[in-house]
């Protein structure tokens, strides 16, 4: 485990707090798992996918009917990071605002962190 022992390794804004809220109320989910997995132009991408269950080494985070599940192998990737929801005219979604990132694609797809432990 990464981080500051009390501390949540992710925060949620409100709007994504009643946005995550709204998805589990809606469907057969315990949370959203975040993670991380290489891919797209700047080497990693984020994920995002309903989970029918907490696995044994996720890290839990629970705030306002909200529930995220941080992946294991993404864990220190995560920690700091600031998960918010925009919804607009033309695009909605998860923002991810990570301290971690050194750098990002031009379309915001995928990411690039700093050397890691």
């Amino acid at each position: 485990m990464f981080g500051i022992p009390g501390k949540p390794p992710v925060t949620m804004t409100p709007a994504a707090e009643a946005q995550i809220a709204r998805l589990i109320a809606h469907g057969e989910t315990k949370g959203l798992r975040i993670g991380v997995r290489k891919g797209g132009c700047a080497g990693m991408e984020y994920t995002m996918e309903y989970a029918s269950e907490i696995n044994p080494h996720d890290e839990v985070v629970e705030s306002n009917g909200a529930r995220v599940m941080i992946a294991p192998m993404a864990q220190m990737f995560l920690f700091g990071t600031e998960i918010d929801y925009a919804s607009g005219l033309i695009e909605s979604g998860f923002k991810f605002n990570n301290p971690n990132v050194v750098d990002a694609c031009g379309c915001g797809e995928s990411i690039k962190f700093g050397e890691q432990p």
